[in-house]
C-alpha cells in the first residue's frame, strides 16, 4: 500500500503564466542586492572608520551582524514562505531589505549602523530562499535549468561584485557621501523592484499542511547563532574561551535539532527540514561542496583584498578591478556549462575544485602580481566556476514543494562555508602576515591551506558522484 500521509498538501492559486524573463529578473535582482552585501561594504571600512570614529569590533560587528542575521534566520524564512506565501515574504522581505539600507546609510553612528544590519540581515533571509522557490514552481524543462544556472552564478559571483561595486562607489564619492552610498544603492533598485514586484510575481502555491515546526526553529536558530558568532569575531578578539565553548554549544544544538527533527516527522508533523530533501539525488554532494567551496572562495577573495592593498599598495578601486579576470572565468563556466554534454555535468564539480586548487597552489609563488598573477586568479575562478553546478544539480532533484526547505538548506551552508573560510584561513593569512612582516610571505602558506580545503571537496563530490553512478 503506498504511504501518502507524509506528503504536505499543495493548494494552486489560479494565475496567470509569468512571463519568464522578466520575473526571473526581478527575483534575481532581489537576490543579487542581498548576495553583494555580503561584501560591498569591504572596501569601505577605512572611511567608515575615520567618519563614525568606529572601534575594531565595531568594523568588525557593522560586517558581521549583517551574515550573522542573514545566515541564522534563512531557514526559517523559507518556511514562513512556504506558510504565507513566496510572493508575500519575497516582497515583505525586500521591503525591510530596502528600508534598512535607507537607514545604514543614514546611521549617525557604528551602533546604530550594526542594528540597521542586523535588520538588513533579516530581510534577506525573508526574501531569498523565496527565489529558488519561485523558480521551482514557475519554471520547467530547459527553462528551469536555465534559470537555476543564472539563479546559482548570482549567488556565488555576488560577493566578488560587492568588491568591485564597493571600490567603484567608495572612489566615486557620489555626493560627498563617502562610504554611504554602499548601502544607499540598494534604495532606487529596491523601490523599482517593489513598484515592479506585486504586478509580475505570480500568486503561486502554498502549503496547508504543517506549520513552522517551533522545535525545530528553537534548536537550529541557536545552533547557527553560536557557530556564526564566535567564527566572525574570533580573530578580532583573541579567540576567547567563551567563543570556544561556544562552538562546542553549538555542536550540541546542532545533533539535538537533528533528534528534534527526527521526533516531529514521526510524530506525523512537518519538521523544518524535510527528510525528502536530504535524500533527493545530488544534494549531499552539493551540501559537501557548496561548504568546502565557498570556504575557500571567501578566504581566497578575503586574503586577496589584504594582500592587493597591502604589499602590492593598490588602493579600495584598484584592488576591486584587479578581481575582474576572476569574475569573468567565474562567470563564462558559471554561466555556459549547459552547453557541454549532459554525462559530463557532474563530473565538472570535481574536476572544477581540483582546478581551484592547482591555482591556490601557486598563488603564493606568483604573488609579486603582474599578468601571471592575474592569470592565476582567472583559473582559481574558472574552477569555481563549478559552483552553481553544483547547486544546480542538487535544486534540480529537489520535489517542487520541497523547494524552499532545499534552497533554505543550501544557502544556509554557503553562508556558513564562507563564515568558516574567513575565520580559519583567513586568520592563518593575518597570523602569517604578522609573523613574516609580509602579506606577500603570507599568500604561500595561505594558498596550500586553500588547495588542501579546495582537493577535500574535489574528492567529497568525487565520491558522491561515483556512488549515486554506482
Amino acid at each position: 500500500m503506498t504511504q501518502t500521509t507524509d506528503l504536505p498538501k499543495v493548494r494552486e492559486t489560479p494565475a496567470p503564466r509569468p512571463r519568464g524573463t522578466t520575473l526571473l529578473a526581478v527575483i534575481l535582482l532581489g537576490q543579487f542586492m542581498a548576495i553583494l552585501d555580503v561584501s560591498i561594504v569591504n572596501v569601505a571600512l577605512p572611511t567608515l572608520r575615520t567618519d563614525l570614529h568606529a572601534s575594531g569590533a565595531g568594523l568588525q560587528l557593522v560586517i558581521a551582524g549583517y551574515i550573522i542575521s542573514y545566515a541564522v534566520l534563512l531557514v526559517t524564512g523559507a518556511r514562513l514562505g512556504d506558510l504565507a506565501g513566496h510572493r508575500r515574504m519575497f516582497l515583505l522581505g525586500l521591503a525591510v531589505f530596502t528600508a534598512a539600507s535607507l537607514a545604514c546609510g543614514l546611521a549617525p553612528g557604528s551602533g546604530s549602523l550594526i542594528g540597521f544590519r542586523l535588520v538588513q540581515g533579516a530581510g534577506a533571509a525573508l526574501m531569498t530562499p523565496q527565489v529558488m522557490s519561485l523558480i521551482q514552481h514557475h519554471f520547467t524543462g530547459p527553462a528551469r535549468v536555465r534559470a537555476l544556472g543564472v539563479y546559482s552564478s548570482v549567488i556565488a559571483g555576488g560577493v566578488v561584485a560587492g568588491q568591485v561595486a564597493g571600490g567603484l562607489l567608495v572612489s566615486a564619492d557620489l555626493f560627498g557621501a563617502g562610504w554611504r552610498t554602499v548601502f544607499l544603492v540598494n534604495v532606487p533598485i529596491g523601490l523599482v523592484l517593489l513598484a515592479a514586484g506585486p504586478r509580475v510575481l505570480p500568486r503561486g502555491e502554498r502549503r496547508t499542511g504543517g506549520g513552522l515546526d517551533l522545535p525545530g526553529v528553537l534548536t537550529l536558530t541557536p545552533a547557527v547563532l553560536l557557530f556564526v558568532v564566535p567564527l566572525v569575531l574570533g580573530h578580532e578578539l583573541g579567540w576567547p574561551a567563551w567563543g570556544w565553548a561556544s562552538l562546542a554549544a553549538s555542536v550540541v544544538l546542532f545533533a539535538a535539532f537533528v533528534v528534534v527533527e527526527r521526533r516531529v516527522a514521526r510524530g506525523g508533523g512537518r519538521p523544518l527540514l524535510s527528510p525528502r530533501v536530504l535524500r533527493a539525488p545530488g544534494v549531499a554532494a552539493a551540501a559537501a561542496g557548496l561548504l568546502l567551496g565557498p570556504c575557500t572562495w571567501s578566504a581566497f577573495l578575503f586574503t586577496t583584498t589584504l594582500h592587493l592593498q597591502g604589499d602590492l599598495r593598490f588602493g579600495p578601486l584598484g584592488s576591486g578591478l584587479m578581481f575582474v579576470p576572476c569574475v569573468a572565468a567565474f562567470a563564462l563556466v558559471g554561466l555556459n556549462w549547459q552547453r557541454l554534454p549532459a554525462r559530463w555535468h557532474r563530473r565538472l564539480v570535481p574536476a572544477g575544485f581540483a582546478v581551484a586548487a592547482s591555482g591556490y597552489l601557486v598563488i603564493g609563488p606568483v604573488a609579486d602580481g603582474g599578468v601571471l598573477y592575474e592569470t592565476v586568479t582567472a583559473v582559481i575562478g574558472a574552477g569555481l566556476g563549478v559552483l552553481p553546478i553544483a547547486m544546480t544539480v542538487a535544486l534540480a532533484n529537489v520535489p517542487a514543494e520541497d523547494a524552499a526547505d532545499g534552497s533554505g538548506l543550501l544557502l544556509t551552508v554557503m553562508q556558513l562555508g564562507q563564515v568558516a573560510g574567513v575565520a580559519t584561513i583567513g586568520t592563518l593569512f593575518l597570523v602569517l602576515a604578522e609573523g613574516g612582516g609580509s602579506t606577500r610571505h603570507a599568500e604561500y602558506g595561505t594558498g596550500w591551506a586553500l588547495a588542501a580545503t579546495a582537493l577535500v571537496a574535489s574528492a567529497a563530490t568525487l565520491l558522491a558522484v561515483r556512488r549515486r553512478a554506482a
